[in-house]
């Protein structure tokens, strides 16, 4: 399969194409799933871990972009929060994505795929009387 390192959006003009980068949408579907109540953090491999230890935000952290034929098909993984139901937040992070890209570079998804990889649970604040 060939990768296209670049999508269109709209149509060819008089002063020629719009391209989106992959790397655009998965800022754009990175915050707009860290957006979704319950969503505790994305998940991120040692590169990224490192970059935000120093100072370099990765708002494209936890997404995996795939363009096919088809349209663009995206794959997220979150943590959520143990107190949530999480059928609801992977609703809701797919629809804030779907919504997102669509008001933003008007793609239409072919799938957005959900993956919860880890549970948050409450940490209790010890106190001391």
């Amino acid at each position: 399969m060939q990768e296209q390192s670049f999508v269109s959006i709209g149509h060819k003009g008089e002063l020629g194409n719009v391209m989106v980068s992959p790397a655009v949408i998965e800022v754009i579907a990175g915050i707009a799933a860290s957006e979704v109540k319950g969503v505790i953090s994305m998940r991120g491999g040692f590169a990224t871990g490192v970059a935000e230890k120093l100072g370099k935000k990765a708002h494209g952290k936890g997404i995996k972009v795939e363009l096919t034929e088809q349209g663009v098909a995206i794959d997220v993984f979150v943590t959520v929060s143990a107190d949530c139901r999480m059928p609801e937040v992977a609703k809701n992070v797919q629809q804030n994505i779907r919504q997102a890209l669509q008001t933003m570079t008007a793609l239409a998804t072919k799938e957005i795929n959900v993956h919860i990889v880890g549970i948050q649970l409450e940490q209790k604040a010890d106190t001391v009387e």
